[in-house]
C-alpha cells in the first residue's frame, strides 16, 4: 500500500505542475511546448500510479498505459467517458514526440486543460480508493 501512496503523490506533484499551464489561455511557444513537457510526464506518473493501484490493491496486472485505462473502466475508477477521453490522452501523448509540427503541438495543447481536469479526477479516485482501503483494515 505504501508503493501505491507514493506512486500517487508523485503524480499529484507532476500534475499540479501541468494544471499550472495547461490553463493559459494564449501561452508563448516556450510556454506550450513546457506544456505539453508537462503533460507527457504528468500522464506518464498517472497511468503508473493507477498500474501500480490495480496490481497491489486488486490483483490486475495491466502493462502498458492503455490496458491500464480499459482496466480502470472496469474498475469503476474511470467511467466510459472518461475512459475514451484518457485512450486519446494516450495517443496524444504518443504524438508528442512529433510536436515538432506546429499543428500537432496545437491540437495537444487545445486538449492540455481537458486532460488536467481527467487526469486531477482520476487521481482523485485513486486517493479515495486507497483510503477507503486503509479505512477497511483498520476496522478490520
Amino acid at each position: 500500500m505504501e508503493r501505491v501512496s507514493e506512486r500517487i503523490a508523485l503524480a499529484q506533484k507532476a500534475l499540479a505542475t501541468f494544471q499550472e499551464l495547461a490553463k493559459l489561455t494564449a501561452p508563448s511557444l516556450i510556454e506550450r511546448d513546457a506544456a505539453i513537457q508537462r503533460f507527457e510526464y504528468s500522464f506518464e506518473a498517472v497511468w503508473k500510479a493507477t498500474q501500480r493501484y490495480l496490481q497491489d490493491m486488486e490483483g490486475i496486472d495491466a502493462t502498458s498505459p492503455k490496458a491500464v485505462i480499459r482496466a480502470a473502466l472496469r474498475s469503476a475508477l474511470l467511467n466510459e467517458t472518461e475512459a475514451r477521453q484518457a485512450l486519446q490522452m494516450a495517443d496524444d501523448r504518443n504524438l508528442t514526440s512529433h510536436t515538432y509540427h506546429e499543428a500537432v503541438a496545437k491540437l495537444i495543447f487545445s486538449r492540455a486543460s481537458g486532460y488536467a481536469t481527467l487526469m486531477h479526477v482520476w487521481v482523485e479516485r485513486l486517493q479515495e480508493r486507497l483510503r477507503a482501503s486503509r479505512l477497511s483494515e483498520i476496522s478490520r
